[in-house]
């Protein structure tokens, strides 16, 4: 029997409060309630669970805890998300995953540097005239 039943939240420590809260409020995550806790920071949350926990610090600690390699969401409208990304000029890295998946994944980094991934349903409709070679997106 295991003990864990799914993932809970990410917790990311930023110096950039408001550019990380605009950043994830335009991927759809919304501030919510939070403890009162003595260090600075918000919630945002996906419906009604807080998935993305931010702490606020003045300065980012050194060296910077864990390894964190990046956080994936389940996404929907991958053609919105693009358009958004290249509206605020955010670099991005579009894949879709072997078969028998053929799930879209977008790559990208948060103002903090942190790689955000966003999974789309493999029915989604992707860019024209682009395909994956080597998990780069090329124009064909």
């Amino acid at each position: 029997m295991g003990f864990v039943r799914r993932m809970d939240h990410f917790t990311i420590v930023t110096d950039q409060p408001e550019k990380t809260r605009e950043f994830y409020a335009a991927l759809g995550l919304n501030p919510g309630a939070r403890p009162n806790f003595q260090v600075h920071g918000f919630w945002l949350y996906a419906t009604d669970t807080p998935i993305l926990h931010v702490i606020q610090v003045k300065d980012m600690p050194k060296p910077v805890r864990g390894g964190l390699d990046h956080m994936a969401f389940r996404a929907e409208g991958l053609m919105k998300v693009l358009e958004h990304l290249k509206a605020k000029e955010v670099k991005y890295r579009l894949t879709r995953a072997p078969e028998p998946f053929r799930t879209w994944q977008l790559f990208f980094p948060d103002p903090n540097g942190i790689e955000v991934e966003m999974d789309f349903d493999p029915s989604e409709e992707g860019p024209p005239g682009e395909i994956a070679v080597a998990g780069q997106m090329i124009r064909t």
